[in-house]
């Protein structure tokens, strides 16, 4: 199996990557997601520590339990060889009702094959009120391309 564009990777298939990653968490779909990373795939996601595509699968489904109305947009940081970082917020709501958005950075390691064997994310989360909300486009579904990304977003 593989999944294009390939490292090394320039500033385009960088940022291909990118928008194929958000593209395809905002689709919600743990199975769709989890084909982007090797079999034995290992993550650090805020505390947890996992490998393996059915742990992924199993997290997500855990994350979009949890996280309802997810919206996310992931920007490129930098990138060498097959390394790429990207920096990323995403807001949802919780079973209270309560909206929240999270704040974190990613580190992407990729095998020969264009699929993610490392993916190391560090996350913190602030609550909003549903007026601060940004991320508004219909979901499950991709970020709509008059959306623009997090370049001179602020904080």
């Amino acid at each position: 199996m593989s999944r294009p564009p390939f490292p090394p990777f320039t500033l385009e298939t960088a940022r291909q990557k990118v928008r194929m990653a958000e593209d395809a968490w905002n689709s919600r779909d743990p199975e769709r997601v989890s084909l982007a990373y090797t079999e034995s795939s290992t993550w650090r996601n805020r505390g947890e520590f996992f490998s393996g595509r059915p742990a992924i699968i199993e997290f997500l489904k855990r994350k979009w339990t949890k996280e309802t109305d997810y919206r996310l947009i992931k920007d490129l940081w930098a990138f060498d060889g097959n390394h790429i970082a990207v920096r990323f917020q995403y807001e949802w709501r919780d079973a209270d009702g309560g909206w929240h958005r999270s704040y974190g950075n990613e580190q992407w390691e990729f095998d020969t094959e264009g699929l993610m064997q490392r993916r190391e994310a560090s996350i913190n989360d602030i609550d909003i009120t549903e007026s601060e909300r940004r991320f508004r486009w219909p979901a499950p579904g991709p970020r709509p391309a008059d959306v623009p990304g997090l370049t001179g977003e602020p904080f």
